[in-house]
């Protein structure tokens, strides 16, 4: 029942996101000291959620629905990033992965609050006097 509640899908994706998000930066500090490694990182939360493509279009909630699309259900792929790169062509940067890590954990801090505070809200209005 709960999972056809929009706000839970919403929450839920973000939070996986910020698993993914906080696992490729981890992949980025782990190479640090590899030569030639290129930094990766995902786009942001609300690219890969609402495409802008799909601004407005109908989108399909089951897979037997006649119209709309059930695409971008997955996560987005991981980018790779051109920066400067250090003399052995790394292009990890520990500072700004650091700074990475703590948006994921906001992000993820965020979605649990999200979910949290909806559950709140469901159980008052399921609550009888």
């Amino acid at each position: 029942m709960f999972e056809n509640l929009d706000i839970f899908r919403m929450s839920a994706a973000m939070a996986r996101h910020a698993g993914k998000q906080q696992a490729v930066v981890a992949q980025n500090v782990a190479n640090a000291d590899t030569p030639g490694y290129g930094a990766r990182e995902m786009p942001d939360f609300k690219a890969s959620y609402l495409p802008a493509d799909t601004s407005g279009a109908q989108r399909a909630t089951r897979t037997r629905h006649l119209h709309g699309s059930t695409d971008g259900a997955g996560l987005p792929a991981v980018q790779d990033v051109r920066e400067q790169s250090s003399p052995n062509g790394n292009q990890i940067s520990l500072e700004t992965e650091i700074l990475k890590s703590v948006d994921a954990k906001r992000q993820h801090d965020r979605a649990l609050a999200i979910y949290k505070t909806s559950i709140g809200v469901l159980r008052s209005t399921l609550r009888t006097t």
